[in-house]
């Protein structure tokens, strides 16, 4: 009996130690995470910062990208795992082949008119004036269009689209008076407001002003709820068919969330010390104002296919040609 009882604790032993050995083999290297530094990537760096992941990998490191140039690349050169971007340009890398699967929908809206006039509230107020646009093609510049349009405004004809590099381009064409309005996503939109007001700038800035809620021009333009689902949380690369690793970044990303909207002065604070350009004040203001909400990609599914498909009808290549299929969703990823 002794020796028998002595067999099943030797046994025992060894699949504990298999099982750790196996555990050690799946911890990754490397994991990288990357994101712009808008309140879409707030969460990631939280996580990283905070060690959520460290159990994941034997590094966590996150990066950030500079443009939708610097995006796509990183997107398709495999030195990537988790990456945030707008969800028409996870659309467009999927429907290309790229390796992308979409995890969630985290933003739902950041997107303003910041203007040198005071009561500018639809879309009709900004007719005949000339407006700074970042990242012409992209997605500030599409939902604009495409409320233009509705409203029965010629872009081309009844507006004048200054496009220039990135956001902070345009906030400083305003601070400077060289436009009077600006499309700007936070935080962007809460710098411009900050500076004006701040010392010295204030002196030769001119008082700005949060006009056209370009979420709710959207819900009023389309009959629907005032939000739009901009961007979100992917998966890129071999990983992008790992359930185990999609259930885990999900559930921390929602807890970094839900840290940084409840303390979004200790997120600002954080976001500061990374990109000593942005002001942890504004940081935080944007994280009051932005629409956060972290939403499963199946669960957002619709949302997200209403998007695209305003999208598609008015330019298929925006997409890369075609609404994506249901291997897009992480859901899915047993399935495919």
């Amino acid at each position: 009996m002794r020796i028998k009882q002595f067999l099943v604790l030797l046994i025992s032993l060894l699949m504990v130690n298999l099982s750790s050995s196996v555990f050690a083999q799946e911890k990754l290297p490397h994991l990288v995470i990357a994101g712009p530094f808008s309140a879409v990537a707030n969460p990631l760096v939280h996580m990283v910062e905070s060690g959520a992941l460290d159990d994941l990998a034997d590094k966590v490191e996150f990066i950030s990208w500079r443009d939708p140039d610097h995006l796509r690349m990183l997107a398709l050169n495999g030195e990537t795992d988790v990456l945030a971007m707008p969800v028409n340009v996870a659309a467009n890398l999927y429907n290309r082949g790229a390796p992308v699967r979409l995890l969630n929908v985290s933003t739902w809206g950041l997107l303003w008119m910041v203007s040198r006039e005071k009561g500018l509230t639809s879309i009709d107020d900004f007719r005949g004036k000339e407006i700074a646009m970042p990242f012409r093609g992209d997605m500030p510049d599409i939902i604009f269009g495409i409320l233009a349009e509705r409203a029965g405004i010629n872009v081309k004809k009844d507006l004048k689209l200054r496009y220039v590099a990135s956001p902070l381009d345009a906030m400083q064409l305003l601070l400077m008076r060289r436009v009077d309005h600006a499309l700007l996503a936070e935080p962007a939109v809460s710098m411009a407001l900050r500076k004006s007001n701040s010392f010295p700038i204030g002196i030769i800035a001119p008082e700005l002003y949060r006009s056209l809620d370009l979420q709710k021009a959207w819900g009023i333009s389309f009959n629907r709820e005032g939000r739009i689902a901009q961007a979100g949380i992917t998966l890129v690369g071999k990983q992008r068919n790992n359930p185990e690793l999609a259930a885990r970044i999900a559930e921390e990303y929602e807890k970094s969330l839900a840290w940084c909207i409840e303390k979004p002065t200790e997120c600002g604070e954080m976001i500061a010390k990374r990109v000593p350009m942005l002001n942890a004040e504004a940081v935080a203001d944007a994280m009051a104002v932005s629409q956060m909400d972290a939403v499963p990609a199946m669960d957002a599914r619709e949302e997200v296919e209403f998007l695209l498909q305003e999208l598609f009808d008015k330019n298929p290549s925006m997409i890369g040609g075609k609404m994506p299929d249901e291997g897009f969703y992480w859901q899915n990823l047993e399935q495919n």
